[in-house]
């Protein structure tokens, strides 16, 4: 009897009317990217502002990067507000080096994991 992995990477998401709450946990690794990037782009037609919690992430790939990535561009798409929440110092140290922070809304800091 086979007993069914977890993945690496969940989320919790809070609607909040016009705007809902992704809070984001483990590890967004290649392979499973697509766990964060199919419900968040349902999202953004019918919500004014997206904010992604990343409060709770300990790790992130290139292909969780790009992930992130093609939220936003969906989002500015959509005329849907992205907002990433908590980044931690690895991430952020990650979106300067590929000179995306500029592109992103930072709110809130986490210096905890990551």
């Amino acid at each position: 009897m086979s007993v069914a992995a977890t993945p690496p990477f969940t989320l919790e998401i809070e609607d909040r009317g016009s705007t809902a709450v992704v809070r984001c946990h483990g590890k967004l690794l290649a392979g499973h990217t697509e766990l964060l990037y199919a419900p968040v782009s349902q999202l953004l037609p019918t919500h004014q502002r997206v904010t992604l919690d990343l409060s709770d992430l300990t790790h992130m790939d290139s292909m969780g990067l790009g992930a992130l990535v093609r939220i936003y561009v969906s989002a500015r798409t959509k005329g849907c507000e992205l907002e990433l929440r908590h980044i931690g110092k690895k991430v952020r140290d990650l979106l300067i080096m590929t000179n995306l922070l500029p592109a992103f809304t930072i709110v809130g800091e986490h210096d905890i994991r990551m």
